[in-house]
């Protein structure tokens, strides 16, 4: 069953590129370049962020004219920057979930390769904590309503001995001690963790692509600041602990899971969570990869010349001082742990017959 939705899956897909080919070209598609855009998205989120923090308040009162001064009387530039945070945050979500259906339908994600699947599952728990803070600190009627929530679902947990849902009772117990906190959290500590998770999860990859085509850049760019010229990110009324609002406008990209919660529990939630993370990491053993055999070097054709070493992408290729009488200095040895049988190393080779069969 699964094979078949595999199947279906990368004929969709290569139908897909195959446009995108046609009107971006071979260089600038974006479906050959998810994992940095991502990244870049990420430096657009970055850099807003620090414009929009540098007029930000972290207070209880503070907070939400800040951001709302931003967005109106700075909409020129305040105004945009926030869009900008809002959007590309929201863009790098698209980004992430095509390519990781990319990644399964291309059966990427098995035998040597589950190493970069495997650390890419634990960075999802970041990326969405990190969206979910942000709307805590804008601290309108939205952001009340996902504070109140994660409470509930933190207080599911056994982890806390008094309810934290109590702390959004009534306006004196929320301080501004509390989004100095959240903004900490949201600014530097979750941020820090994903730096180090990106660098993790390309660790295997030898030369891994972390900056898009300069087209694609722009084009992106462009398209983000258009969308915050026509629609701005807007805050919702001030926060008030007192009015609970008959309708909520989420942002599904990272709030899906809040509007389950209202429409069934706390158990149904984590569960999902749960479950579906852990799906994600064990998928890559569900069923075994039937391994092809790897590459094996053949030493009498072998003239140390690294090209397969520089050109593999897994770095499953080491140069190691040759031992036997050869007139070469250096053999080439393959790692099976890293090698995906993908047959770069033979193209690169220069020699007739590099590899033994």
């Amino acid at each position: 069953m699964l094979n078949y939705v595999k199947q279906a899956g990368r004929q969709i897909l290569t139908r897909t590129e195959g446009v995108f080919d046609a009107v971006f070209g071979y260089e600038d598609n974006p479906f050959y370049q998810l994992g940095a855009l991502t990244i870049f998205f990420f430096w657009v989120v970055l850099v807003s962020g620090i414009y929009v923090f540098i007029f930000f308040e972290t207070s209880v009162t503070g907070a939400y004219e800040s951001v709302d001064y931003l967005t109106r009387d700075q909409w020129y530039l305040g105004g945009i920057m926030r869009s900008l945070h809002r959007y590309a945050s929201d863009a790098a979500i698209i980004t992430i979930a095509v390519h990781i259906l990319r990644e399964f339908v291309k059966d990427r994600y098995r035998g040597p390769r589950w190493f970069s699947w495997f650390t890419g599952v634990p960075q999802l728990w970041i990326v969405f904590p990190l969206g979910i803070t942000g709307y805590w600190l804008v601290w309108d009627q939205l952001a009340v309503h996902v504070a109140i929530i994660s409470a509930e679902l933190l207080d599911w947990l056994p982890i806390f001995t008094d309810p934290m849902a109590r702390n959004f009772l009534t306006v004196e117990n929320v301080s501004d001690r509390f989004f100095t906190l959240l903004g900490f959290i949201h600014l530097l500590g979750l941020p820090l963790f994903l730096i180090f998770g990106i660098w993790f999860h390309v660790l295997r990859i030898t030369q891994p692509r972390v900056n898009p085509s300069r087209r694609l850049v722009v084009a992106s760019l462009a398209m983000l600041v258009v969308l915050s010229l026509i629609n701005p990110a807007l805050s919702q009324a001030p926060a008030n602990l007192g009015f609970v609002p008959q309708t909520t406008d989420y942002d599904w990209f990272y709030l899906f899971m809040y509007a389950l919660h209202e429409s069934s529990s706390a158990t149904v939630v984590w569960s999902l969570l749960f479950g579906g993370s852990l799906l994600l990491i064990l998928l890559p053993w569900l069923p075994p990869l039937r391994q092809a055999p790897v590459a094996q070097v053949d030493p009498d054709h072998c003239n140390g010349c690294g090209r397969c070493f520089n050109d593999c992408p897994y770095t499953a290729i080491s140069m190691e001082p040759r031992t036997d009488d050869s007139p070469y200095d250096e053999i080439a040895v393959v790692d099976p742990s890293h090698c995906v049988s993908c047959g770069i190393c033979a193209g690169a080779c220069p020699t007739p017959y590099p590899f033994a069969a």
